[in-house]
């Protein structure tokens, strides 16, 4: 298997570290990790691409290389110029340091880069761990994906179904706060929503009199509504959210049609 990782926390975040090892143990001793990173973070840029400017790309070693783009911008740059004629059987996004659930799963570069892969054509994955008190001190903070992820990546590909859909599926992989011994199992979501909470801004200013900005989150420990992501995560289990990048509201397209 020819698998293609990037992330939006960097080519030198430490979740791109297990992600490399995830993809690696999937790949098998017959098949390739390349890594196409944004140069440097990306966190919150969504589906981005760099559409009025160059990126620049550099190799930083053998299939690995950092790009001046988002993790977007990593998979174009991926599949049509690094690994160009030569496209990869599976795209892995992350692994992301924080959760993408519920309204997170809007703003994340994370899955920016796993939608991305998925308009081309190409299946994809996007994993994410989750922080709180349970792993947040630990010596791996990471270690539920470090110790689930090639598992719950074979687990859905297993399982996805064949589609031929314009809009082809991505998924949206959260692990739970808890180390990996901790985690109860793998949960298939809906996409969750916090109430009451909001990503917000809170100003200061500089010594030198001008006012900044600094974009800020709310509370992640908050549950969602039973059977989505983010209170499967926060019961200590994986969440495997199935998506598509068609953003048509169809539940409402009866109702609407009486301005027509």
């Amino acid at each position: 298997m020819r698998i293609l990782i990037t992330n939006d926390d960097g080519i030198n975040a430490p979740g791109l570290e297990i992600l490399t090892a995830i993809a690696n143990e999937l790949a098998g001793p017959d098949g390739e990790v390349w890594t196409v990173a944004p140069a440097f973070e990306q966190s919150g840029v969504a589906h981005c691409i760099s559409y009025t400017h160059p990126m620049m790309i550099a190799k930083m070693g053998e299939r690995r290389f950092a790009a001046e783009g988002s993790p977007a911008d990593c998979v174009l740059a991926g599949l049509h110029d690094v690994m160009k004629g030569a496209p990869p059987d599976l795209v892995l996004s992350g692994v992301n340091r924080g959760n993408n659930s519920a309204e997170n799963a809007l703003y994340s570069g994370t899955l920016g880069g796993a939608m991305e892969a998925a308009l081309q054509g190409l299946p994809a994955i996007a994993l994410s761990q989750y922080y709180g008190p349970r792993n947040f001190d630990i010596d791996n903070p990471f270690d539920a994906a470090a110790g689930h992820g090639a598992d719950v990546v074979r687990r859905i590909l297993s399982a996805s179904p064949e589609s031929d859909a314009d809009y082809r599926l991505f998924f949206n992989v959260n692990f739970p706060p808890v180390p990996a011994d901790e985690v109860k199992g793998i949960r298939v979501t809906h996409q969750g929503y916090r109430r009451g909470t909001r990503f917000a801004v809170e100003p200061h200013d500089s010594p030198s009199g001008r006012r900044f900005l600094w974009i800020k989150g709310g509370n992640q420990q908050i549950k969602t509504e039973p059977g989505t992501d983010a209170a499967a995560n926060l019961d200590g289990c994986v969440s495997v959210t199935p998506m598509r990048a068609d953003l048509t509201a169809h539940d409402t397209l009866d109702a609407m049609k009486a301005i027509e």
